[in-house]
């Protein structure tokens, strides 16, 4: 039917950090460290992508009990970057003090087009282009990242006849347009950015269609 939001990614970087770009990165004789609490979650599998899609390293340091350990090891220094959903980075502290502060620069994110809060900040899509990453490894980002793109979804049974399926989703594009439920989002301090169900539609054949050996691919980058 169509997603409130979506829910992609980003890279944050210390501004201390001598890694102004995904260039330096690429470009580094010591990969900077990255936290994560364990295989399978974005602060992994994000900087894992970037290695696979643009031959950016990154060394992952992962064993955080969540979020607020990674916050305090950021602080001291342990780490100079991480990965997380682009809604959390702009929902909560620290990282409204941080930026504030200038304390950190986002280095890319992952969704489809550039979110409006970070016009200057370039796409993996955009980024894949620049350095020519193969097709088959496109392939794979597009897999990997089709969670994020697709947010937080409501779906219908299979088989639904169409023209219910064409009420439902006329019914939820009112609603995301609607004065009353856009302040009361405003009101509880979130925000709708969404996704409607054709293009959700689309994202979802895409990633269905995806063969065996890009299956695979995915499987070992989340589990390694």
């Amino acid at each position: 039917m169509g997603s409130t939001e979506n829910t992609p990614w980003l890279v944050y970087m210390s501004s201390n950090a001598p890694y102004k770009t995904i260039d330096d990165v690429r470009k580094a004789k010591e990969p900077p460290k990255c936290s994560a609490t364990s295989t399978g979650t974005s602060g992994h599998f994000i900087p894992k992508l970037l290695e696979e899609a643009l031959g950016a390293k990154f060394n992952v340091v992962m064993g955080y009990q969540g979020g607020a350990e990674q916050d305090l090891a950021f602080e001291r220094g342990e780490v100079v970057c991480r990965s997380l959903s682009i809604p959390t980075f702009f929902a909560r502290e620290p990282f409204t003090t941080w930026r504030k502060k200038n304390m950190v620069r986002i280095l890319l994110q992952t969704g489809r087009k550039r979110d409006a809060k970070m016009p200057d900040v370039p796409t993996i899509h955009e980024l894949m282009t620049e350095y020519k990453t193969a097709a088959t490894t496109r392939s794979l980002v597009t897999a990997v990242l089709a969670s994020g793109d697709l947010g937080r979804p409501f779906i219908t049974p299979p088989g639904i006849a169409v023209d219910r399926l064409k009420i439902l989703r006329d019914a939820f594009r009112k609603t995301m347009g609607d004065p009353v439920f856009l302040a009361d989002v405003k009101a509880r301090k979130l925000e709708a950015d969404p996704d409607y169900g054709e293009e959700l539609e689309t994202i979802a054949k895409e990633v269905g269609a995806q063969p065996r050996e890009i299956v695979e691919r995915m499987k070992k980058l989340l589990s390694e």
